[in-house]
């Protein structure tokens, strides 16, 4: 029927039929309109508390919050009380308890000492009250903690050359012959291990781009600018780490539980793209009980097939975000068949979107008679008793999940499937609803296997050192820079995973992988970050 004008209606020019259609009408337009308001209000108030609010996720309970990816945050600590650096050694009167060490003090009394000692001349031991001789009694001990600012050298190898004096006076052929020395790591170049070392540590570790390093490196003196620089990471990682970045590929396929994620990166010069086009970082690492391994990997897209192609042979578990792109893997494409991969989708995830609806609520007070809170609380439970689980055995964790954790999933995709059938879909709420409808079996695999975990936090937290990078380095120049970059990215993250010290480990990389022959797997086997042939100087002390 035509549109109604309600100011000059007449209420008998019309069938009771085509009023109560009339009445039908204005009431969905009016539903709709509302639910129209509702999500224009919803989005209003998420964007201002993305500009004004906290950027970190926060649970609503006060628990400690689950790390969000793609999201660089600040984690700030309490206020704590400056350590004190007690000295063990010293012996307290026996009517005082000795006192308890705390962990940090212990920590600091690992670290190198130096003892100055000031002592009273032979003049000045005299008692001021008799005029008699005074004895040692016990030393008064103050400890600070010294800085001894970088030094930097010249290292000058000098390789005696040898002849042979009997061959010179009889005039024939005169041998020379050259002390062996250990090769360089860039044949030619004034870049030793610990530059390169401490270079790409100051980068890829505490995320000081090349610009800044080139400022500190002139206040030493050193006139060395960020394009040398970049080519001494470029050249090192493309010789010496590309050799253990393949060699670590090779073993993590082998494992059958592995984690993934990817975030974006800006390449500027990549031939035949805009400058602001996104490229992407992929991140694959193994799971829980293995040795770690960190390996990222460098790509101008976000396809699916670039995770295919980079895990050739895995079978096994995948525990992923719920990118549509790792289905892939299930799937016969041009990277080849399908995979016998099983994929592990995330509840951290699927919270996230809960909490991000809980952002938008207006009245706080109200907050915990929401749906969305209770989307919330149901996955907390599970979470809860994760935790419980977690000191178990793999095999008492598969049981135990299928006799506590099965029931709670159960309940809890019963009330998705009810929200789902009344829930706004493009509203913050629909979303959460929708990830958790949407990615249920995949959700529901944790029940398969007792080393998969609720959560890809693991994935998350090894990305997010490059992410903290991206935000001060902001981009890489080349496509050969940004492969160069996932290389010593890997590198020094399974070195950090496996408790070594990335400076350290890589000037022993840099040290030995020129002398030795790293075609041979029984060499790269020994500079592995778990050998028991790493010096115990590339261990981390702090425990």
């Amino acid at each position: 029927m035509s549109k109604i004008d309600l100011k000059s209606i007449n209420l008998a020019e019309y069938s009771r039929k085509e009023l109560e259609e009339a009445y039908v009408k204005l009431s969905l337009e009016k539903e709709q309109a509302e639910l129209q308001l509702k999500w224009y209000q919803e989005q209003y108030r998420l964007s201002k508390q993305k500009l004004f609010g906290k950027s970190s996720e926060q649970n609503i309970d006060g628990q400690i919050s689950l790390p969000i990816f793609n999201e660089a945050e600040a984690e700030r600590q309490p206020i704590n009380i400056e350590p004190k650096l007690d000295d063990v050694d010293i012996e307290e009167p026996k009517s005082k308890p000795k006192k308890q060490k705390g962990k940090r003090d212990k920590d600091f009394l690992r670290l190198p000492k130096q003892v100055v000692e000031y002592k009273l001349s032979k003049e000045e031991q005299v008692c001021p009250e008799c005029g008699n001789t005074l004895h040692e009694v016990r030393p008064e001990i103050r400890r600070e903690l010294e800085v001894i600012p970088a030094q930097i050298i010249v290292k000058e190898t000098h390789s005696m050359i040898y002849s042979c004096r009997n061959c010179e006076r009889e005039g024939i052929t005169v041998p020379m012959i050259t002390a062996p020395t250990p090769k360089p790591v860039i044949k030619g170049s004034i870049a030793s291990p610990s530059l390169i070392a401490d270079i790409m540590t100051k980068k890829y570790v505490d995320a000081i781009p090349l610009y800044r390093q080139e400022q500190e490196y002139k206040r030493y003196g050193l006139p060395i600018n960020r394009q040398n620089m970049s080519n001494w990471i470029i050249s090192a990682a493309q010789n010496w780490l590309s050799p253990m970045y393949k060699y670590l590929q090779r073993m993590l396929v082998n494992h059958d539980v592995l984690h993934a994620d990817e975030t974006e990166l800006e390449v500027l010069n990549e031939p035949g793209r805009e400058a602001t086009t996104k490229s992407y970082m992929w991140m694959y690492r193994t799971g829980n009980g293995h040795e770690p391994i960190v390996l990222y990997e460098y790509q101008p897209s976000r396809a699916g097939d670039n995770a295919k192609a980079f895990l050739k042979g895995f079978k096994g578990y995948l525990h992923t975000d719920a990118y549509d792109g790792y289905d892939k893997l299930l799937k016969e494409s041009k990277s080849g068949p399908a995979m016998e991969v099983t994929l592990v989708s995330c509840f951290a995830h699927a919270r996230r979107y809960f909490t991000d609806t809980l952002r938008a609520v207006e009245d706080k007070e109200s907050y915990m008679y929401t749906s969305a809170y209770q989307g919330v609380k149901y996955i907390d439970g599970m979470f809860e008793l994760e935790e419980k689980l977690s000191k178990k055995s793999y095999e008492e964790r598969y049981e135990e999940r299928l006799s506590r954790l099965k029931p709670m999933l159960e309940v809890y995709f019963a009330w998705i499937e009810k929200e789902h059938a009344i829930a706004l879909p493009k509203s913050s709420y629909g979303k959460a609803i929708n990830y958790s409808f949407n990615q249920k079996e995949k959700l529901m695999n944790i029940l398969k296997d007792g080393r998969l975990e609720l959560s890809n936090n693991r994935a998350e937290r090894a990305i997010k050192p490059f992410v903290i990078g991206r935000k001060n380095w902001l981009f890489s120049n080349t496509p050969q820079g940004a492969r160069a970059s996932a290389i010593t990215y890997s590198i020094i993250e399974t070195a950090k995973e496996n408790k070594l010290i990335p400076f350290e480990y890589l000037k022993y990389l840099f040290e030995t992988m020129p002398n030795v022959d790293i075609t041979k797997e029984e060499e790269l086997n020994k500079l592995l970050p778990w050998s028991k042939e790493i010096p115990d100087k590339c261990k981390a002390k702090l425990k």
